[in-house]
């Protein structure tokens, strides 16, 4: 299986990547105002590098629940020196991760390699021909709602059939606006428009949505149903990685975190333990 994102090849079966985080945004829910300037940025970025990430992952506009949108000029203003002093030091792809077309566009022109859009619930298509044009990596995000409703009342008959769903039809929408299929990633947006309940039968049935051909994403460092199971934010860590763990094993390629180097000793460890559960 190949993954494609503009002069970047990615093969598979190999070992899962981490897509290291950086938020230069006031209000992320657990690293807001750190990384604003972007000297601070670079040089987290240069060092999640340095710890194993394989894509760093910006964001300039919060995705949190009950998060306010954030203007373009705005977005644009918070991102693109970042993006700007980034591609000319990294030697890994850079994404950005926004739902704004023009938003996307702009890093792209700048250097970046990624799309991450949690919006891909959306009906109108400029991010999808956007994502085309630039030959990006398009991470399709499931999320019910917007991140200001999303955890309102999320409902679902089958939380797990219908991100299966909503990626089949994805997959050929984006097909449809030229994004060609060796530049998708899945995720099945933990968090975004589920309840506890709904992430953990999701996190169950990894296995089922690996099936489709293209490289599965998984997000759920730091996430609030973590602190519901283990205790307050700072006890999130552990139940991160025994999810990242276990995603790995259910097929999952892509490892979305911001403890890094944990997130790398852990599924090298399962990987390792794999192996020679493969080989007997």
């Amino acid at each position: 299986m190949l993954l494609r994102a503009r002069r970047f090849e990615f093969t598979f079966p190999r070992p899962a990547m981490v897509m290291g985080i950086i938020n230069v945004t006031p209000d992320s829910f657990s690293d807001g105002g750190q990384f604003n300037e972007p000297q601070a940025a670079l040089d987290h970025a240069l060092r999640l590098a340095e710890e194993g990430a394989e894509i760093i992952d910006l964001g300039g506009e919060s995705t949190r629940p009950g998060a306010v949108p954030v203007p373009e000029a705005e977005e644009l203003r918070r991102v693109m020196p970042v993006v700007e002093a980034l591609t000319g030091r990294l030697r890994v792809p850079l994404s950005i991760d926004t739902m704004k077309p023009e938003v996307a566009r702009a890093a792209l022109q700048a250097g970046a390699s990624f799309i991450n859009d949690v919006a891909a619930n959306r009906q109108e298509d400029t991010m999808w021909r956007v994502a085309a044009e630039f030959g990006a990596g398009y991470i399709c995000v499931h999320m019910q709602g917007t991140p200001a409703t999303m955890q309102a009342h999320p409902v679902y008959t089958d939380v797990t059939r219908e991100v299966g769903e909503f990626f089949s039809n994805r997959i050929e929408r984006l097909s449809y606006c030229g994004v060609a299929r060796e530049q998708l990633i899945l995720d099945p947006g933990i968090g975004f428009g589920k309840t506890l309940e709904h992430n953990l039968q999701l996190l169950a049935s990894l296995r089922g949505l690996a099936n489709f051909g293209r490289p599965l994403a998984l997000g759920v460092s730091r996430k609030s149903f973590l602190g519901k199971l283990a205790g307050p934010a700072g006890s999130r860590l552990p139940g991160a990685l025994a999810c990242a763990c276990l995603a790995v094993e259910a097929g999952v390629q892509i490892i979305r975190a911001h403890e890094v180097a944990e997130t790398v000793s852990a599924i090298r460890t399962t990987e390792a333990i794999l192996a020679k559960k493969e080989t007997g």
